[in-house]
């Protein structure tokens, strides 16, 4: 497949530098999160770095998707991410299962709830399968017996809904609209990639001239693919050491779960064999059409997906840098820990979570939403494949505690990475105050001198006043200060 010109995002440079350890500390984190203060108002924005979020109402990068039907358990947590965003998914024939009669109630009730959170909603729209579409579904899921999406018969007539959900949600804040998810999955998507992108076109139209504030996201391409994709480039850009390197450290947690579709690979041409598969070949040529729309302007945000291991973020940042246009925004709507028959305790697998999100953001990805907030027990897998932040009742695991915190830290702020004294993670910047969250990336410990103002403990606790020198090991670690970042870690051994 001819691959397009490289195109570069505005990700952070160096970001490729947040090279982790494979392995990390186990320790006990606090038992629930951290209070959340009243938002200031009065903070000034950081005089150099990044600019914040474009999305309205957005303040914190961090925040969840959860499942609604049991949203009332999970009040109390959501409470502590007020300030970030969400997202829900509908589709045209859930909404009209017959034709001329329209049904929003349920996602209005979403809209309103989100609303009173504090939460800023963003919508996935999808056809489904039915009237609408002609046809008859392949693939059914969950108990809610969602299908694959499939082509409208009348172009028109989808554009006229498009224009509804634009025009009814606006009101609500809502001015973000994902077209489908994850084509590139059949359960998903039963068109083609220029079925896709006739389809976006379409809906981009509908939206733009509902509201034009409103900005286009792509489908958001699955975890796996953007793996394929990752690897793929590096094939193709003569470099398939590298790219044998970033596979495995994409995928040790995925090999023999798909079939052949993610085969365990020791060289180069086991590489491309895997990357030849009827799959993997759907998967790049759906992340192809998927950048042709972004390059376009057709789609304004790049949404991504990861639920890997998090040494496969940082040759993710780079694919994402070298295949996005310069100034389009990503954003992660689903990011999480796939996992299955984890031996994982609750603390380390807190402190994964923590590296994975704080890289993205350190590298530059506009919000990330980790998927699920709570694990349904019901699942079809039965088991916790996609591990939670709470527990399905609502309580909240030490992962949960963390990402809470890690939302405070960043709510008005910055962000930049952290690269130092073989350090890896990120600085959250507020007026004169620089909140860093970072770990050793060596595998070894670095040794940070106690001084004047500088607070420091475990993420999600208050950090308090450092009295003796504060170790940074594997585990992350959350120190507040004020001044520049290289100067707060500049006594660092």
């Amino acid at each position: 497949m001819t691959r397009r010109p490289a195109r570069r995002v505005p990700l952070l440079a160096g970001a490729l530098a947040l090279a982790l350890a494979a392995g990390a500390a186990c320790s006990d984190g606090p038992a629930s999160p951290t209070p959340r203060p009243t938002p200031s108002t009065s903070a000034t924005g950081p005089s150099a770095g990044p600019a914040p979020s474009a999305a309205p109402g957005v303040r914190t990068p961090f925040g969840a998707h959860w499942d609604w039907s049991r949203h009332e358990s999970f009040v109390p947590y959501l409470k502590q991410l007020s300030g970030s965003a969400t997202y829900h998914e509908l589709s045209w024939c859930d909404i009209e299962k017959t034709q001329g009669i329209p049904d929003f109630s349920a996602v209005d009730r979403i809209a309103r709830e989100s609303q009173g959170l504090g939460i800023t909603l963003h919508l996935k729209i999808r056809t489904g399968v039915c009237w609408a579409t002609g046809g008859t579904a392949r693939h059914t899921r969950g108990q809610a017996n969602k299908t694959e999406s499939a082509m409208p018969r009348d172009l028109a007539a989808y554009q006229g809904f498009v224009r509804d959900v634009v025009r009814r949600y606006a009101p609500y804040g809502v001015r973000e609209y994902a077209i489908e998810n994850e084509v590139n999955a059949p359960q998903y998507w039963a068109g083609s990639p220029a079925d896709y992108r006739r389809l976006v076109t379409s809906a981009t139209e509908a939206v733009r001239s509902a509201d034009p504030k409103a900005r286009v996201v792509d489908s958001g391409i699955s975890s796996v693919a953007y793996g394929i994709g990752v690897a793929d480039r590096l094939v193709r850009a003569g470099r398939p050491d590298e790219a044998v390197a970033a596979y495995r450290a994409y995928f040790p947690r995925r090999v023999g779960t798909r079939g052949r579709q993610i085969p365990a690979v020791d060289g180069p041409e086991q590489l491309r064999t895997a990357l030849a598969t009827e799959q993997n070949t759907r998967n790049l040529a759906f992340l192809a059409v998927t950048e042709e729309l972004l390059d376009e302007r057709i789609v304004d945000v790049r949404q991504l997906h990861f639920y890997e291991h998090f040494a496969g973020v940082p040759a993710l940042l780079d694919y994402l840098r070298e295949q996005t246009p310069a100034g389009v925004p990503v954003q992660a709507w689903e990011v999480g820990q796939f996992w299955r028959d984890s031996d994982g305790d609750a603390a380390s697998r807190a402190d994964e979570m923590v590296k994975a999100v704080v890289q993205l953001v350190a590298g530059g990805v506009e919000q990330v939403l980790w998927l699920p907030l709570a694990y349904n027990p019901d699942n079809r897998q039965g088991s916790e494949v996609r591990y939670g932040l709470l527990d399905p009742d609502g309580t909240v695991r030490p992962a949960g505690v963390k990402l809470a915190g890690l939302a405070l830290a960043a709510e008005d702020a910055t962000a930049e990475p952290v690269t130092a004294k073989g350090l890896a993670g990120v600085a959250f910047r507020r007026g004169e105050q620089t909140t860093l969250v970072v770990w050793s990336a060596s595998g070894g410990s670095v040794s940070l001198p106690a001084g004047p103002g500088l607070d420091s403990g475990p993420v999600g606790a208050e950090p308090r006043r450092a009295a003796g020198p504060v170790t940074i090991g594997a585990e992350p670690v959350l120190i507040r200060s004020t001044g520049d970042p290289a100067a707060i870690l500049a006594p660092a051994r």
